[in-house]
């Protein structure tokens, strides 16, 4: 029996808090999650730095990535023997879905900001490296690697395999807006999951949803758009993120400037170069980054040692609103008071912000242009879910944009009451 065929001779199961029980039969499937480059995944976190503001999102990539092979598994359950699916795809879907993440490196797009590194080209480094991913991909044949790495690079021939796995109705937003909305505990990440998966159709180019299934559609955008503002974008956690972006910005700018760490960060040197190889990067997982942190603590670099301090027992910055076109003069007097208080600016003034563009209907040419969501009618003709839905249609093409400003109040309210430096930044701050 050929490799790509072979079933395990019992059926395992992960039993998941979210979809109950994650089922494998497929051997290539069993083992890739027990290749080490799969494995590292346990020690990234999902959500990064939210942990600090929701205490349950403990959750790892590892989990999230076994959510979603699961979600692809049944939607092609459902697709058996109907028109417009080919079944000798669905081994290439089923790998495409577990491995999709296989690049997310520690606190994921944090640390790739600050080293200017991209995981969806480490996605693709794995899966066609010298890895134990690529040489198990390869006994399915030759050119299976390539067809994996595709998919998830949304340039493989079949746009239907690439939309199960990225598009505006995917099974990797079906899975993290249940998981993260479960382990951080919030309700706004829940939806009617098994009634899109029926109402789902394969087409030429994409999935649709019958018309019948659109009120369940219609609350999946909305739960979308409702965990991205409340957790995804949260204030604590952005708060969380900007210290950690700056402790990476300190630490490899006293690296360039000659500066002698107590502990060589050894795991880090390739990165400050933004130059790591594929083995130095898959060695730095979150463990390893919080080790740094830790013995960062006692740095003789006051900037690093207190940043690192503020990380690791959680002693974040606080915030204000901030409309960065119409207070621009505030924050250059408060970039010039902070140096004069001693506080650097660059590290301890901090503009974050976030932006969100929940659904969006087809603009062709526009950078970064979606496929929509497509209605499959009653008479069989596709409709625009926007055309159909009013409450879709409200925050179609609706990009919204968040600003703060975040700065370390207890640092300020250290310095003397008489200080004017200190009254006159505490009027620009809270006026």
């Amino acid at each position: 029996m050929a490799y790509r065929d072979e079933k395990l001779s019992e059926e395992k199961v992960f039993k998941d808090p979210v979809h109950r029980y994650i089922h494998v039969r497929d051997q290539v499937i069993w083992d890739l999650i027990g290749a080490p480059e799969f494995q590292r995944l346990r020690r990234i976190k999902q959500l990064g730095t939210s942990y600090l503001t929701f205490h349950g999102a403990e959750h790892s990539r590892f989990n999230h990535s076994l959510g979603v092979y699961e979600i692809v598994r049944r939607i092609l359950d459902n697709f058996h023997d109907r028109p417009n699916w080919n079944p000798d795809e669905r081994l290439l879907c089923l790998c495409a879905a577990l491995l999709h993440d296989l690049g997310h490196g520690p606190f994921s797009h944090s640390f790739e900001k600050v080293f200017k590194l991209d995981h969806e080209d480490f996605t693709q480094a794995v899966i066609l490296g010298d890895t134990k991913i690529n040489k198990i991909l390869s006994q399915v044949d030759e050119g299976f690697p390539q067809n994996v790495a595709d998919i998830i690079n949304k340039t493989y021939h079949n746009k239907l395999v690439v939309s199960l796995i990225s598009s505006q109705i995917d099974a990797d937003r079906m899975d993290y807006l249940q998981r993260d909305a479960y382990f951080t505990g919030v309700s706004y990440g829940h939806f009617d999951m098994e009634r899109i998966l029926r109402v789902m159709r394969p087409m030429e180019d994409q999935v649709v949803v019958k018309q019948s299934g659109m009120h369940a559609v219609e609350d999946y955008i909305m739960s979308r758009y409702q965990m991205y503002w409340q957790v995804y974008f949260h204030p604590v956690t952005r708060s969380a993120e900007v210290i950690l972006s700056k402790i990476l910005h300190r630490a490899k700018e006293l690296y360039e400037e000659g500066y002698t760490f107590k502990l060589k960060p050894t795991h880090f040197v390739s990165f400050f170069s933004e130059s790591p190889s594929l083995q130095e990067y898959l060695e730095l997982d979150e463990s390893i980054a919080m080790y740094y942190f830790q013995i960062w603590v006692n740095e003789d670099d006051a900037i690093l040692s207190d940043l690192c301090e503020r990380f690791v027992n959680r002693r974040l910055f606080k915030y204000i609103e901030f409309n960065p076109n119409l207070q621009m003069n505030a924050w250059m007097e408060l970039y010039r008071l902070f140096t004069k208080a001693g506080l650097n600016p660059d590290y301890y003034l901090v503009v974050d912000s976030s932006s969100d563009l929940p659904y969006d209907f087809y603009r062709p040419g526009e950078e970064g242009e979606r496929l929509p969501i497509h209605l499959l009618m009653p008479n069989q003709e596709l409709k625009e879910l926007s055309r159909e839905s009013e409450i879709v249609e409200s925050i179609s093409g609706k990009k919204r944009t968040d600003h703060k400003l975040y700065f370390p109040l207890d640092r300020l309210e250290e310095m003397s009451d008489r200080s004017k430096t200190k009254k006159r930044i505490m009027e620009i701050l809270f006026e």
